[in-house]
């Protein structure tokens, strides 16, 4: 399994904490790491402030992992290239947000990821590491990948 998390979130404790919390990046990989390994999986994680090494690490996740749950921060509303780079990964896909982008700005509203997500988890906090998680094994147990 991979979590991967999109720009600025390296900062998550810092950065907003009105909004996103004041638990870290780590804290969170953390708690989705635990869901992961009492089920028996590995989650691999990677963050960037940088589109393209996303888009590469879900081209490599494609031989590698059962399936994805994607924090793209910013990118949810324009990034075209992880739209397309995750419509072309087989397995299952959630997409997720510390806080609710629907009930923000109007630029948040629109995500360009759902569109090839299985589920989109917002609004939870940091308890949408782990839910996300939980939700992605279900998926991939459905699925029958192993």
């Amino acid at each position: 399994m991979l979590l991967l998390s999109g720009p600025n979130l390296d900062l998550l404790g810092q950065r907003e904490p009105e909004i996103y919390g004041t638990a870290t990046l780590e804290d969170h990989r953390r708690a989705a790491a635990e869901v992961a390994a009492e089920a028996g999986y590995d989650l691999q994680h990677l963050q960037s402030n940088r589109e393209g090494v996303l888009v590469e690490a879900i081209h490599a996740a494609r031989a590698t992992v059962a399936g994805i749950v994607i924090n793209p921060g910013a990118l949810t509303h324009y990034a075209w290239s992880l739209h397309d780079a995750l419509a072309a990964f087989a397995g299952p896909v959630i997409e997720l947000h510390l806080s609710n982008p629907a009930a923000r700005e109007a630029w948040r509203h629109h995500s360009v990821i759902s569109p090839v997500a299985d589920a989109v988890i917002a609004g939870l906090g940091g308890d949408g590491y782990p839910l996300a998680v939980h939700a992605l094994i279900q998926l991939v147990r459905a699925s029958g990948r192993p």
